[in-house]
């Protein structure tokens, strides 16, 4: 389809149309704010200290954490020619094995730098990188000089290398918890290895065979609790944190079957569950932890394929926004329905209202919207040449610039949706719609439509937003999308 709308677009009615749509836009819209009165309006709204000051903390690092850092040095104690540690993690979040480094570095504190690495299935890595590890895997560190080409190798030299004698916390556990740490971590194997088989597979056996050692970690974790080595997390509970966060999401919309429910909901893991709220406690897991919709796209390419299950259908269309488990409505409309209707537990643990999540995704928006804007217009372009294997990354596709005026357009009256309400706005985003329409044709609207819907459907978590605002940003781009498919109409 995408490829019959860039076809459309290039003819010579429709480029005609454009600079028709842009005069319009440009002059009988006097509510079309500028991007720079927007992020005015914004900074008005903020309310804490964190809002006010994101931007201003990239740079170092300090404050709460962002995957937007390339360094980190969480307060100004911390000098960055002090730095020991480089991180190479994949550009988008995705990677599970970055992730469980990512959590040490925050848990313990260590200032550290960032460089971005696309992985395989999304992307080329730089020839540079292969001088450090030259079979191309992530995550790597360097520390002091030493390269580590493990996650485990990693954790465990972050472990011994910053201690407590140097003021960092750790992440071991009593000497007399260390047998203990031993069987858990062959457990996580297990439990990892009978996912995978489930997951890549399928059948009554391997489904038998995962919930067996699920049933064993389930009662590891009745024992101790809430993390698997007692009251204080632990690197034990690093190793199983980015697998089962993956298990959640994954089992649920290729297979139908619950591990994580939303508070209050009966549950055959309990103490799984209360380990999971316990993590979600930590600054360091709500930095690094992502959506149900974000791990379920991401992982087929990274595993060669997922196999799905009967019943599993109407949890893998409320994961993709397409429809509510009540079937009342989309999954990803206004007004969003708490816990995505019962599918993935929202998360409250970050303290943040509704208000404050549509903030969230407004700065991210406005802080980038030149790019956010060039990024959607793939959506309305040419796919790239080589292909990769992820369905949601193609960097080498081209962007239609005949659609670009009127979706910038859109995507600053969303921002404002977001921020001021979408019945302050829906004169106004009916009125771009209907110009979109009449001077543009169907053709220039479907490519304004599949812009929206491309940007909508590549929002990341953590990547680029935590899940409160991208629920709202996805929201808010459907009811601007809908309008103008009503105006098509």
């Amino acid at each position: 389809m995408v490829g019959d709308v860039a076809s459309n677009l290039l003819s010579g009615d429709t480029m005609a149309a454009k600079p028709r749509v842009e005069r319009i836009l440009s002059n009988n819209i006097e509510t079309l704010q500028s991007w720079s009165e927007i992020r005015t309006r914004l900074e008005t709204l903020m309310e804490t200290d964190e809002e006010r000051n994101f931007r201003k903390n990239l740079a170092k690092g300090y404050g709460i954490g962002s995957p937007l850092h390339k360094v980190r040095l969480y307060n100004e104690s911390n000098k960055e020619e002090d730095i020991r540690v480089t991180f190479y993690r994949d550009s988008a979040s995705w990677c599970p094995y970055c992730m469980k480094v990512w959590l040490m570095l925050e848990e313990k504190q260590i200032p550290y730098r960032v460089e971005k690495i696309n992985m395989r299935c999304y992307g080329d890595k730089p020839a540079s990188f292969f001088k450090i590890q030259p079979g191309g895997q992530i995550p790597v560190a360097i520390i002091d000089g030493r390269v580590y080409g493990q996650s485990n190798d990693i954790m465990y030299a972050l472990e011994e290398q910053f201690t407590p004698q140097q003021g960092y916390k750790s992440l071991s556990g009593r000497p007399e918890q260390q047998s203990q740490a031993r069987d858990l971590l062959r457990l996580e194997r297990e439990l990892f290895s009978g996912w995978m088989i489930w997951l890549t597979g399928g059948g009554a056996r391997s489904k038998r065979d995962f919930i067996e050692v699920l049933e064993r970690v389930e009662k590891s974790l009745s024992k101790t609790g809430p993390f698997f080595l007692g009251e204080s997390v632990s690197l034990v509970d690093f190793m199983y944190a980015s697998f089962l966060e993956r298990m959640a999401a994954s089992l649920l919309y290729f297979k139908g079957f619950f591990i994580r429910v939303p508070p209050g909901e009966q549950t055959d893991y309990p103490a799984v569950n209360k380990w999971f709220d316990a993590m979600e406690e930590l600054p360091s897991y709500q930095l690094s932890k992502s959506d149900y919709y974000t791990h379920c796209w991401d992982l087929p390419p990274q595993l060669g394929g997922c196999t799905y299950e009967a019943g599993c259908e109407p949890y893998e269309k409320a994961i993709n926004g397409e429809r509510s488990l009540d079937g009342t409505q989309g999954s990803w409309e206004l007004p969003l329905q708490p816990h995505n209707g019962g599918v993935e537990p929202d998360w409250t643990w970050t303290a943040v209202d509704e208000a404050m999540a549509k903030r969230e995704a407004v700065e991210r928006v406005t802080g980038n919207h030149e790019a956010i804007v060039r990024f959607a217009c793939r959506g309305a372009g040419k796919k790239g040449i080589p292909p990769v294997s992820a369905p949601l990354s193609d960097p080498n596709a081209v962007p239609n610039q005949v659609v670009e005026f009127a979706v910038d357009s859109c995507m600053r009256i969303v921002c404002r949706a977001l921020l001021e309400g979408t019945t302050a706005q829906q004169e106004c985003m009916s009125t771009i719609a209907q110009t979109i329409v009449a001077e543009g044709g169907d053709n220039f609207a479907s490519g304004v439509i599949d812009s929206l819907a491309y940007v909508r459907d590549r929002i990341g978590v953590p990547r680029d937003m935590k899940l409160p605002a991208a629920r709202q940003l996805r929201a808010h781009l459907n009811w601007a999308i809908k309008i103008i498919t009503d105006a098509k109409q």
